[in-house]
């Protein structure tokens, strides 16, 4: 993505996920907002964006971050809200055998005394696959990929969620979860 639409992407994630009222916009409960609403709060608040460069941003985004309504009027992020009164209503999943997470190497000794922990967010995010794992925990210094006994978890109770994108959620994954290879 060039660096405008990386710069949106980042506006959007900001906006949609953690602080719609940084330029006055209200998310339903479900995280949806009026398009329209967001083009035009989005101007006022010094952030031109039309509504070709939004739909660009949503089709070009490699990690599927957005959404966009069937009727085409509103847009969300697909995971990773830290606002308390948005939930997506993503139904439980059965999730496959093992899962992934990636994370620095500096925050291994952590996960391993506590665990995954949402932190500010609502769930611990889990990939499908060692790939996207890798590309994740990159982004924060040298990758370390853990695995998840996803089977074991949802056999003691544990509840996951898969997103649009692809990405599985779940409130938190103890240490006995988590293989450190």
């Amino acid at each position: 993505m060039t660096d405008h639409l990386v710069n949106t992407s980042k506006f959007l994630s900001l906006i949609l996920r953690h602080a719609p009222e940084k330029i006055g916009l209200t998310l339903d409960p479900q995280g949806w907002a009026d398009i329209g609403q967001l083009l035009a709060l989005a101007a006022q608040h010094g952030r031109r964006l039309s509504l070709e460069q939004l739909d660009d941003v949503v089709a070009r985004d490699s990690k599927t971050r957005y959404a966009i309504s069937a009727d085409g009027l509103r847009i969300r992020a697909n995971q990773g809200h830290s606002l308390d009164n948005v939930d997506i209503g993503l139904p439980p999943a059965t999730p496959p055998a093992v899962l992934y997470h990636g994370t620095a190497s500096r925050f291994v000794d952590a996960i391993r005394a506590g665990g995954l922990l949402a932190g500010a967010r609502k769930h611990v995010h889990l990939s499908s696959n060692q790939e996207t794992a890798v590309a994740v925990g990159a982004r924060h210094g040298r990758p370390v990929v853990l695995t998840v006994d996803a089977a074991a978890m949802q056999a003691q109770g544990h509840v996951f969620y898969v997103s649009d994108n692809g990405v599985w959620l779940t409130d938190a994954v103890p240490a006995a979860f988590i293989g450190f290879s």
